[in-house]
């Protein structure tokens, strides 16, 4: 059940619906463009605090899932260790299946 939201990620990835990098996902965090924010389990400590702290700041629902290379392979990337959802359909589909 836990692998469907990565189906949901490739899908959204394909759409063009949601970013990555971490400076990317802070403006988008800050201009209220992500819809959640999905972390690795694996993501360095510093980032974390970074990214959470902002999440929390600007109201922004994050979760902790799989590790860095799950998530990377979901969307054809690698070492990606966060991933906001710019889309309210995808982000509440990912919470649901993640729930």
């Amino acid at each position: 059940m836990k692998s469907n939201y990565l189906n949901i990620l490739g899908l959204a990835y394909r759409a063009r619906k949601l970013s990555i990098g971490e400076e990317t996902i802070i403006k988008d965090i800050q201009s209220n463009r992500a819809k959640l924010v999905l972390l690795a389990n694996d993501i360095g400590p510093q980032t974390r605090k970074k990214i959470t702290d902002k999440c929390k700041f600007y109201k922004v629902p994050y979760e902790l899932v799989d590790n860095r290379e799950t998530l990377s392979n979901a969307i054809g990337k690698s070492q990606r260790v966060a991933i906001a959802i710019l889309d309210k359909g995808f982000a509440n589909k990912i919470k649901s299946l993640l729930g």
